[in-house]
This record gives structure tokens, C-alpha cells and sequence, in this order.
């Protein structure tokens, strides 16, 4: 693809390249730090320039890494201000390129930031996506006379690692990447040629392109979900003939969760006396991005999900047991009006038949022997203005069926024993490990009651089935883990990274985090190998069976195909993140330290 682009390129955009260059679009000689600096002293330089990063540069101004603003906040929020940034320079966020780099070649390299230098190696400019957008507005207000424009779009639009839509001077989708298909679960068929503002929410490139004016790192609210966006205005003969914009993933939700932290540890810091009581304090929100994962069916479900989140409809989130309905509904909830109020679980599967009532309705003074004085609220009246989550619904007794079907239609409800009634402000959102379908066949579910739950089914879909989110999910669990119990980092040899992911993992996402925590605390080693895990996930894997004896042929055998394994997996990963090795080291649950040695032992680098 790359070098498609680049053939056209040299034919027929000797000019066009000129103007895209990296000399014409970077930051020049930008601010910098050195590695011995401190937080503080990087703070005041930062808060002084434009950037949100700083590069850091050697004495002989050779780049040695970056620090972010994000970055800094965080050292801030530990204390670090006064302490050098030698241990907190980001290495793998950047690329080295030279000033006369075309954009076309920066494209696959996904970064968020590159460092300029000259022959000499030294610094002279930085390029961040700001630049790069503009870039790209820049050549797309060139491709009118090209023969090949569509495929030199096609190429940039699906080499962008953001959400990309374009629109012409009428506000009409003319072209439309993957990321952003999938990000607003809509077939990118399905959008082009139609007005941005009947397929993005609070979309404003309609009127981009009626006033001309940019917007960077605008706040765009979709599907309930905060997004950064940039809105670039395309420019042909002077007039707009159209506008590009530009989602950027995870930004907003990182600032977030930094704010958070820093507004606990101020809050950590008061007097006990003087603490505001936090609802949430015990219930940590879950967010959608928090599910983690890359799969289609992964992206699919969250899709769904963000989709529905603004809407007031009965939910049912389906799959095996250990999949993560629960965070998904957690995830729904945030993103709901209802976010505001109680999120209450209640597992139908865990409450005796005779006790279910009274644990949905709650009870008043004296409605049986030994009720407790003053009654007791039930999960409804504790969900109202909030989220119900019935989870195991298939599990509900038949006559509580009924009554459940009844507040759902009459909306309301009452305590047993009570002549209160309750108007029902919740939300409500069931899941099932089962199909309800084959439980309605056999009478043990109310088809009306079915009906009435499954206006929108998300179906969260088994571990076994999306392998390519095991890697990433190992990278995250064994991070947590160690925080957990208190252990030094440790990683995951290539060689059972292969073996998790074979494995089927019949109890899904809840066995996984358990054989990962036996891993995290038996295994002494700062790398888990193959050995190391339990034998009956090693009998169980899908991998080709080898004969193994005690002679130095078998062992050679054995090893010769380990190692062509090994190899073929990393360079699968590799190649998925476009050469990227901080991104293949985190998903291959390895330090980057450990990938460079693999790289070199196998000739990859």
C-alpha cells in the first residue's frame, strides 16, 4: 500500500510533496528540556509554549525522548515535582524522522509525536497530530487534479489510526474511514452520501464548511461519550469545498481519570470530619473503555452499547458466564441520564424463591414476623433515578416473572405489605447465560416478559472466539495484579502468550484473571514462561502435538519449532501495529527490553 503511494507520489505530486513536507508543516526549533530537569522546570517551560509535550535532547541536542503534559500531571500527583525526569521520559510515543520526510510516509507510522533531526542528528523541529491534520487538509485540497485521488484518499483515510470523516461544501459524507465505522457502529456503506448530521451526533463540519473557521480539540458529545475532535475546513480557488474531521480516542477519557485521582488525593488529604461522603466511593464506575479489547465483536458490542446508552430502552446483554455482561451495563449506565443515580446489581440466580420479593420490593413495618423495624427498601426503590441490572434473569422464578412484568408495564411498584405506591424512574438492564428463547420453549420463561426485556440485545461474545483480545487482557490483568499484591512487574514469554491464547478458556475472562493471579503470586520469575502454567491449559491448547524424547534430536526438533513460532507470532503483532514496538510489547505481555532481544535473536530488527 505504502509503496503504491509512494509510486504516485513521485509521478505525480513532485509539488504536492514539496508542500507537504515535514520542513513545511513542523514546529521549528520548538522548546526542550534536558533528562537531569525536573518536573517543576519542565512545567514552567511547558506552560510558557503552545506544545502540549516537551521533547528531551542531550547536551549535544540529540532527541532522547519526550514528556507530555499528561505525563507531567501525573508526576505532580505523586510528589515527583522536584525530582529529575530521567526515569519518566517517554521513549516508545515518538519516532526520529528528517526534515524531508513526506507525509505519505508518516501516515503508517501511527505516532503521536516525531522529533525532527538534521544530518548531524540534532533536533531542529517536532511534528504532533495538530500538524499532521493540517497536512492532510493541505493535500486533500490538491487531489482535484490527480488521476489517481480517490485511491490516494482511500489510502490515507484508512491509514489513519483516528476516527476520519470528510464532507463536501453541502455538509454530504464523501468519504469515511474504518475506525470511525466502527466506532459509531455504522456500515460506512451506509454513510456516504448522506448529511454528517443524520449519521454523527452534535456533528459541526456542517457548519465548517459554511464559516471556513477550524476548530481544534473541540469537546464532541456521541453517544453520550465525550470525544476530542478537530474540524479542518478544505480550501479550493478561495472558497470551502468541503471540511475533514478528525476523532481522537482516549484523550479526554485519560484527562479524566487523571482528574479523578488528583481529586481523591486532595480528598484523601482533608480531615475525616470534613470529607463529602462519595456514593461512589465503594462502586468504582466502569466505563466502555475500560472493556478491553480490539476483536470486531468486541468493538461491535461497545458499539451497540454507546449507541443505546442515551437511550431509555430495556437492555439484555447475552453471553457465557465470565464474559463481563456486568461492565457493560456498568459502562451503559455512565454514559445514561440515569448516570447520576444508584447502580444496583442483583444476581436472580443467588436469592432463594422465597426471599425474591421481598429483595425487588423491599418490605414495610410489620409485613411478617421478625421484618425489620421501619421496613426495608428492595433493589427497586434503591435503583430509582439509577440502573437496575438483573443479571441471570433465566434464573427467575416464574410467579416473580409475573410481578416483574407487571411494574414493567404499569411503572410502577409497591413494598410488600405497603399501600405506597412508587412511580419507577430506573433504567433497567437484564443479562442471561442462557438462552431464553429454548427457556420459553420448555415454559420456564414468560415469552411476554422476553419480549418486553429484549427491545436492544448486546451479545458479549466468549473468549475463545476473539482471541486477539486475550494478549491485551493478559498485558492489563498482570499489570493489576502486581499492583495488587504488591510484586515488582513481571511479564509473559512469547511461548505462553501462544499457549493463553489457544487455550478456550471455557470460564472466559473470570478464569483467566484467576489463573493469572496464581501465575502473578507463585511464579518467582519476572517472566512467566510456558512451564510455568498449570498442565491441564498446556493438554487442552489447540497446538500441534510433539513427540518429546529424551534425545538431542526431539529437543532440537522442538526448540527449532518454538522458535519459528516465537518468530511468526511476533511478527504478526508487529506487523498489526504497524511497527510499533511499545504497542507489540504491551500486547505481548513482554518488556520492551525482553522484544528487542527476541527481535535481535530472530533478524527482525
Amino acid at each position: 500500500m505504502l509503496t503504491y503511494l509512494n509510486d504516485i507520489w513521485q509521478k505525480q505530486m513532485f509539488n504536492q510533496k514539496a508542500k507537504a513536507s515535514i520542513a513545511n508543516l513542523m514546529v521549528a526549533n520548538p522548546s526542550f528540556i534536558h533528562p537531569n530537569s525536573t518536573f517543576k522546570q519542565a512545567a514552567h517551560i511547558l506552560n510558557s509554549s503552545d506544545l502540549d509535550c516537551l521533547p528531551v535532547v542531550s547536551e549535544k541536542m540529540k532527541p532522547i525522548g519526550l514528556v507530555t503534559s499528561a505525563s507531567l500531571l501525573r508526576g505532580f500527583l505523586h510528589g515527583k515535582e522536584n525530582e529529575a525526569l530521567i526515569h519518566d521520559i517517554m521513549q516508545e510515543r515518538f519516532s526520529i524522522i528528517t526534515a524531508d520526510t513526506s507525509l505519505p510516509d508518516l501516515l503508517p507510522l501511527a505516532r503521536d509525536y516525531y522529533l525532527v533531526v538534521d544530518q548531524e542528528g540534532k533536533m531542529t523541529g517536532l511534528v504532533t497530530k495538530n500538524e499532521i491534520v493540517q497536512g492532510v487538509s493541505t493535500y486533500v485540497q490538491e487531489l482535484d487534479h490527480l488521476d489517481h485521488s480517490s485511491e490516494i484518499i482511500n489510502i490515507i483515510l484508512e491509514s489513519a489510526y483516528e476516527g476520519i470523516a470528510v464532507v463536501d461544501d453541502h455538509g454530504i459524507v464523501v468519504a469515511f474511514n474504518d475506525a470511525y465505522s466502527r466506532f459509531i457502529g455504522v456500515e460506512k456503506e451506509e454513510v456516504i452520501g448522506k448529511n454528517v448530521q443524520d449519521v454523527i451526533d452534535n456533528t459541526n463540519l456542517h457548519n465548517t464548511v459554511k464559516t471556513g473557521l477550524p476548530e481544534r480539540g473541540a469537546i464532541q458529545y456521541i453517544h453520550g461519550q465525550a470525544m476530542v475532535v478537530h474540524r479542518i475546513p478544505i480550501w479550493q480557488n478561495n472558497r470551502v469545498a468541503g471540511a475533514i474531521g478528525m476523532l481522537i480516542f482516549e484523550g479526554l477519557s485519560e484527562l479524566y481519570k487523571i482528574y479523578e485521582r488528583m481529586q481523591q488525593n486532595k480528598k484523601d488529604t482533608l480531615p475525616q470530619h470534613s470529607r463529602i461522603p462519595d456514593k461512589q466511593q465503594n462502586h468504582p464506575i466502569i466505563t466502555l473503555d475500560q472493556i478491553i479489547g480490539t476483536s470486531p465483536s468486541t468493538a461491535e458490542s461497545k458499539a451497540i452499547a454507546r449507541k443505546i446508552a442515551v437511550k431509555n430502552v430495556t437492555t439484555l446483554i447475552t453471553g457465557e458466564s465470565g464474559t463481563g455482561k456486568e461492565m457493560y451495563a456498568q459502562g451503559i449506565h455512565d454514559l445514561s441520564s440515569c448516570s447520576s443515580g444508584n447502580f444496583v446489581s442483583i444476581n436472580c440466580g443467588a436469592i432463594p424463591a422465597a426471599l425474591f420479593e421481598a429483595e425487588l420490593f423491599g418490605y414495610d413495618e410489620g409485613a411478617f414476623t421478625d421484618a425489620r423495624k421501619g421496613g426495608k427498601p428492595g433493589k427497586f426503590e434503591l435503583a430509582q433515578n439509577g440502573t437496575l441490572f438483573l443479571d441471570e434473569i433465566g434464573e427467575m422464578p416464574l410467579d416473580m416473572q409475573t410481578k416483574l412484568l407487571r411494574v414493567l408495564q404499569e411503572k410502577e411498584f409497591e413494598r410488600i405489605g405497603g399501600t405506597k405506591r412508587f412511580n419507577l424512574h430506573t433504567r433497567i438492564i437484564t443479562a442471561t447465560n442462557k438462552s431464553l428463547r429454548k427457556l420459553m420453549e420448555q415454559g420456564a420463561f414468560r415469552e411476554d416478559l422476553y419480549y418486553r426485556i429484549n427491545v436492544v440485545e448486546i451479545p458479549v461474545a466468549p473468549l475463545r472466539e476473539r482471541k486477539e483480545d486475550i494478549p491485551p487482557l493478559v498485558s492489563h490483568y498482570i499489570h493489576q495484579l502486581c499492583a495488587k499484591h504488591d510484586l515488582p512487574p513481571k511479564s509473559v514469554t512469547p511461548e505462553a502468550m501462544n499457549s493463553l491464547v489457544q487455550y478456550p478458556w471455557p470460564g472466559n475472562i473470570r478464569e483467566l484473571t484467576n489463573v493469572l493471579e496464581k501465575l502473578i503470586v507463585l511464579v518467582d520469575n519476572e517472566e512467566i514462561d510456558r512451564r510455568h502454567l498449570p498442565s491441564y491449559l498446556l493438554e487442552r491448547t489447540t497446538e500441534p502435538a510433539f513427540d518429546w524424547n529424551e534425545n538431542p534430536a526431539s529437543i532440537n526438533r522442538m526448540k527449532q519449532f518454538e522458535a519459528e513460532q516465537e518468530k511468526e507470532w511476533i511478527t504478526a503483532v508487529l506487523n498489526k501495529n504497524n511497527g510499533n514496538k511499545a504497542k507489540t510489547a504491551a500486547e505481548l505481555g513482554v518488556h520492551r527490553t525482553t522484544l528487542y532481544q527476541k527481535l535481535k535473536k530472530h533478524h527482525l530488527l
